[in-house]
């Protein structure tokens, strides 16, 4: 694959950018005809769908960050020279062809891109039905982004096939396809895994998990057990399962409390049979299976805990591996939990809503992996390298 040079990439984002605000009333025109077209029942989805002046602002905001930021490709990781005379240099390098398929959000439309072309990489975005007017408006301004600078459209394209059309498409890929993230839910990603050719990179439901400690700053607790729910419920960051020490001081009025102000918040609460005997108005949480499952929704379950060995092992059993939190003034508690809990983002005395590219000073993402190869956590700009050794001769043979 060819090599841009900075300058070139750099052009092209500052056109994207100039683009997209020139034409922000259309697109936002046209993800009208995909709000129009979609079930509202569906309230996540439908928040992710949204394209607003603010949502526009923020496209263009993504690609200014990224613009700003270092180019990735061939950054010197290590150089050393052999005793025989060898050089060899370990540089970053392109992955080469990467797909993302994605669900209802047009602006992952312009992040993933993004991402993938600073870092010079070709992208096939496999957006959802459900924004297709976005999408294809967004596609058009980065083709033009693209050729007003002398490029190929090739390096992104927009998918519009249906799942059998897309599971050839993984299967016979008609290019090379180095990576691919499939990014929602569990059905995507093993549709994906089932199916791909190639490397693919887990883009992990979230269902993450707080335990709060007995020994907690309870007005902290519930602070960020409020936040980390309700802040947005569309995220993979948003809070599932809240695990309460049963030693906790005046167990049972911090319990009727928290589900005083969740109830003010509207959120729907399920409980476990011991909290369920003194929050006996809750619906019980009908089966195992709701321990594994991300919500997306007001919906929270509320439980018992039994100490920190106990929570350790349920998190570790049935989270997305995202994120997960404790409360605690106990820093040694907190380093325990933190350190044995097998999530991308382990938190203490914070909210489970931090786990994302810009938050965490990343900027732009692709995704927030799950996997543990290559990268875990938000993929950003610099995760999206791999590496390529480059060794100088002069007539070496190995004897």
């Amino acid at each position: 694959m060819e090599l841009l040079d900075s300058t070139i990439k750099d052009k092209v984002l500052n056109s994207m950018m100039k683009i997209i605000d020139r034409e922000r009333s259309n697109i936002i025109a046209e993800n009208k005809k995909d709000l129009e077209a979609f079930d509202k029942d569906d309230q996540a989805l439908y928040d992710r769908l949204v394209v607003n002046e603010a949502k526009v602002d923020g496209m263009i905001q993504a690609i200014k960050e990224v613009k700003e930021q270092d180019d990735p490709v061939g950054q010197e990781i290590s150089n050393r020279t052999l005793d025989s005379g060898l050089n060899i240099v370990n540089k970053t390098a392109p992955f080469g062809t990467i797909m993302i398929i994605y669900e209802s959000r047009p602006d992952v439309t312009i992040e993933a891109a993004v991402l993938a072309f600073k870092a010079n990489n070709k992208i096939y975005l496999k957006g959802g039905k459900e924004a297709k007017n976005s999408n294809i408006i967004l596609e058009k301004c980065w083709h033009e982004a693209l050729e007003e600078n002398g490029l190929s459209k090739d390096w992104i394209k927009l998918m519009f096939t249906d799942r059998t059309e897309t599971r050839e498409f993984l299967q016979n890929p008609p290019v090379q396809l180095d990576l691919i993230v499939p990014r929602g839910g569990e059905r995507l990603i093993q549709f994906v895994k089932d199916n791909a050719k190639c490397a693919v990179l887990i883009s992990g439901r979230g269902n993450n998990y707080l335990y709060v400690a007995e020994d907690a700053d309870w007005e902290k607790a519930v602070k960020v057990i409020l936040n980390a729910k309700t802040d947005k419920i569309s995220g993979c960051n948003a809070l599932d399962k809240v695990l309460i020490d049963k030693k906790i001081p005046n167990y049972e009025a911090k319990l009727k409390e928290l589900q005083t102000v969740l109830k003010e918040a509207n959120v729907e609460i399920l409980v476990d049979e011991k909290v369920g005997t003194i929050l006996t108005d809750e619906e019980k949480i009908p089966n195992e299976d709701t321990w594994y499952e991300e919500f997306l929704a007001l919906k929270i379950v509320v439980a018992e805990a039994d100490g920190i060995d106990e929570v350790i092992e349920k998190i570790n059993q049935y989270s997305g591996g995202h994120s997960a939190s404790i409360i605690t003034e106990d820093k040694e508690k907190a380093t325990k939990f933190m350190e044995q809990i097998d999530s991308a983002a382990v938190y203490h005395n914070a909210s489970t809503r931090f786990t994302d590219g810009g938050q965490m000073g990343v900027g732009a993402e692709l995704a927030i992996s799950t996997d543990k190869l290559h990268h875990r956590g938000p993929l950003g700009l610099k995760q999206l390298v791999t590496n390529k050794y480059y060794v100088y001769g002069d007539g070496h043979v190995r004897v």
